[in-house]
């Protein structure tokens, strides 16, 4: 299937909670945009130029989104551009971010580095790559403090064989900052396979999504007024509801103005309050990789396996 624009509702939304109530109308729907992806991840809105890009990972293409213009291709290759070779399985960007700056920031799985995208002349520019000499494994999911400091994880998924690639150099997946003046901080070196990460809105808070099949949870980490974490807690488990036969794994994630947590994970996107209470989910009918506010604040983007979805919501979302 060739990617293209694509029309139509799809999935369910379901109510575990009247609290849904306050963040979903009962008559919302989801609204399928694009199709024809290997595996769409990383959606992040600009605002200057009303528009959403987001990556396929594995195809090492980024595109962009409008209504106007509907899909298209943005840059390709997004990732790896060396020689040809068969040491990743997964090449292109994968996390997005927008900096203060209005710059992309991207997990680059090909290149295995944090890289800075200029927008308009879609020149990168390579952030950080490596921890104490050594290559990162291929970082994944990223999020931007309001200092500038950049909150990322590192987890294998980019490399063929994963854990056990030739190339990798660190013997573990990391959860990592990197402060505005270049200092890297490591953070974790206990999670199997981290991947997502979002802050809370007054940023107290850094969520850490595993999306080990063994221990499918969400971690939160308490931080300190140096942006440090002071404790760490399993915040929600899904093992429950991938044993139901939930499709997907914990992934990426974003929060609304309320500290609601928008956490991708088995059957879709899980809408969880601050407590830890799950409120509701909304389906696609595949696993969703990541998630996204854009357009006015109230739209939720759906990266959802070959698809490009939205859902509007009552709330709004934390969007730069």
């Amino acid at each position: 299937m060739s990617v293209g624009n694509a029309r139509g509702t799809i999935g369910v939304i379901r109510r575990l909670s009247p609290a849904l109530d306050a963040v979903i109308a009962p008559d919302a729907s989801i609204q399928l945009l694009a199709e024809g992806f290997v595996w769409s991840e990383g959606p992040v809105w600009v605002r200057e130029g009303g528009c959403l890009v987001f990556s396929d990972v594995p195809g090492n293409v980024m595109y962009r989104w409008s209504e106007t213009d509907g899909v298209s291709e943005f840059l390709n290759p997004s990732g790896y551009d060396g020689p040809p070779t068969d040491a990743f399985a997964e090449p292109g960007q994968n996390g997005m971010a927008l900096d203060a700056a209005g710059y992309l920031l991207a997990c680059d799985h090909g290149n295995r580095a944090l890289v800075r995208i200029d927008l308009k002349t879609r020149a990168k520019t390579f952030v950080v790559d490596r921890h104490e000499g050594k290559r990162f494994n291929s970082p994944n999911d990223l999020a931007v403090a309001k200092s500038g400091a950049i909150y990322f994880t590192d987890p294998t998924y980019g490399l063929k064989g994963r854990n056990a690639s030739p190339l990798r150099e660190l013997d573990f997946n990391g959860v990592y900052r990197l402060r505005p003046d270049g200092t890297l901080d490591l953070l974790d070196t206990e999670l199997t396979f981290p991947n997502g990460v979002a802050l809370s809105p007054d940023e107290q808070r850094l969520y850490v999504s595993v999306s080990d099949p063994q221990a499918p949870k969400l971690w939160v980490y308490e931080l300190g007024p140096d942006g440090l974490p002071v404790g760490k807690t399993v915040f929600f488990d899904t093992a429950p509801l991938k044993n139901e036969g939930g499709l997907g794994l914990p992934d990426g994630m974003c929060l609304d103005t309320e500290g609601r947590l928008y956490a991708t994970g088995p059957g879709g996107v899980l809408v969880i309050t601050p407590r830890g209470e799950l409120i509701g989910a909304i389906e696609t009918g595949t696993a969703i990789a990541n998630c996204a506010f854009g357009e006015d604040g109230s739209t939720l983007f759906l990266a959802s396996h070959d698809k490009l979805a939205r859902v509007r919501l009552k709330t709004r979302g934390l969007v730069w």
